[in-house]
Formats: structure tokens, sequence, C-alpha cells
């Protein structure tokens, strides 16, 4: 164990093996939660200023966005670099950009090993991904240093929980039978601008801002928000809730259907609201140098 409580190599093996064991649920739902994270897709590519020749480093791609959007903007002489923990994920991006003919290439790598030289992109986006850094001060003094001197950091981090059923219901109501988790990253780890403003700072970014920007995803019924929820919650959390015995992972399920009805339009669709904080920042000359 170390000092924080956890053990960060065992959290990086089970990271990756929880994004590949719902790498096809995420597959299955992709379309529909595209829809639902458009607004932040559309933020960062704004807040990036892409260009054609632009160099794009995108962290934590997952299934592909931005990085394939970026691609599409920064062609023909440009290139987009994209980067996730997870073989599986990196597979679906890479099916997803096959034939696009966009300058975007896919590769299984972990942001707090990556070997590159400094000033190789003028952008980099994360989008949902920053918050599992496990040494998140080291992983955005790396990032402002692989930037050129006026590149942009444009990501997305999930604000509070309370604020965020889309992603946090499921999760709060399964494990509320559950023994209390460790602290560790996770996904509401920057959920406070402010602090996430005062680490940015502190990691050398200037013209620092963050803005919050509303999502939702939508269900034609509760029946189907719950077969989201069993293809995209982690197996380790499902696995724990079967192991409280029958009759409470039956009531964990029949307490997550009546959550979610609160969110039902009578019998019908289902709309699960979310809250991104979306964050800019910049490199300037004097920020870019080692240090």
């Amino acid at each position: 164990m170390t000092a924080v409580g956890y053990d960060p190599v065992a959290f990086k093996a089970e990271q990756r093996a929880a994004w590949n064991a719902v790498s096809a649920g995420w597959a299955f739902w992709q379309d529909r939660y595209e829809r639902a994270a458009a607004p932040v897709t559309a933020w960062l590519l704004r807040a990036a200023d892409l260009r054609p020749g632009s160099r794009v480093l995108d962290v934590g791609s997952g299934a592909g966005e931005p990085a394939i959007s970026a691609g599409r903007l920064v062609a023909p002489t440009g290139r987009v670099l994209g980067i996730d923990l997870a073989p599986e994920m990196v597979d679906r991006a890479r099916r997803c950009a096959d034939g696009l003919g966009h300058p975007i290439e896919f590769t299984e790598s972990d942001v707090e090993s990556l070997n590159l030289p400094a000033d190789s992109f003028d952008v980099v986006f994360s989008r949902w991904a920053l918050m599992f850094a496990v040494d998140r001060p080291r992983v955005l003094t790396d990032l402002r240093h692989l930037l050129a001197p006026g590149g942009v950091l444009a990501a997305a981090v999930w604000g509070p929980p309370e604020a965020n059923p889309m992603t946090s219901l499921a999760f709060r109501t399964l494990a509320a039978d559950l023994p209390p988790a460790p602290e560790r990253p996770g996904p509401f780890s920057m959920s406070d601008a402010a602090r996430t403003r005062a680490e940015l700072v502190v990691a050398g970014f200037t013209e620092v801002t963050t803005e919050p920007v509303p999502v939702a995803m939508r269900f034609t019924s509760v029946e189907e928000y719950l077969s989201y929820a069993r293809d995209v919650t982690p197996p380790a959390v499902l696995a724990a809730v079967r192991r409280c015995g029958g009759s409470a992972e039956r009531r964990g399920w029949e307490r997550l259907a009546a959550r979610a009805a609160r969110f039902a339009d009578g019998d019908g669709p289902v709309t699960l609201p979310g809250l991104a904080w979306c964050l800019r920042a910049r490199v300037t000359p004097e920020s870019g140098r080692p240090g």
C-alpha cells in the first residue's frame, strides 16, 4: 500500500481490465453516448481552435472522440495521436476511424508513462480521463511540457456526482450496500472547479478558464436504461453486488429502477442529466519551459 491508501499499480491494472471488459457495451451504446456528449465535444473543439496542420494529442481517447472529429479539422497536413490505457478501447477507436482518411493514430499507452519530446503538440485534448490519473500534478506538468509555446489544453471532467445522474446513478445505487471503497482516483475526483483551476496554474498553465456544460443521455424507458447500466457498469461492482446474495442484488436493481423512474416522462422516455466542467488552459513561451 502507498501513503495515499491504495496500490497505484493494482489500480492501473483494475482500470485497464474494467475498460476492456465493458468495451463491447460501450461499442453498443456509443452512438447514444456521443449524442449526449456532443455539447462537450463541440466545446473542446471550439476551445482548441484547430486548423490544418495542427498537432493533436487526445489523452484517454476511449472509443475515438474527440480525436476523430479533430482529425477532420487538422487534415491533410496535421496529425492526431489518441492514447488509451485499454487495448480493447484502442481497437474500437481504430475501427471507428478506419477508412476515414484522416491523419489519426490510436495506440495503447498510459499518460503517466509517455515518452514523447517536449513541444510535440499544439493541442492536448482529454475528455473525461484526467480524473483517473494517479499522480495528477505530474501528469498536468508533463502535458504542459508536451505542448508547444502557445499550445492549448482543452479538457472535460465531471462535475459533482449529485449533478450527474447520467454517470453516477447506477454506481451510487448499486454500491450502496457495499463496503466503502478506498479513496482513490475516480470519475468525480476533479469535480471541484476551483481546485482544478488551481492545479492547472501550479502546473504552469496560464489563461485558465472553466465552464459548466450540461449534458443529458436519453433512453426510451427505464428498462432500456437498466440494460445500459448492466452493459457499462464496471464488472467488479456487478460481481460485488452479486456476492451480497440474490435478494440484495434484486433489491439493488429494483432500487435503481425506482430512482431512474424519477427522471422519466410518465411511463415513457428517461432523461438523465449530467454536468461537465470544460476547461481551457494555455502554454506561454515562459510557462512552456521545463521546470
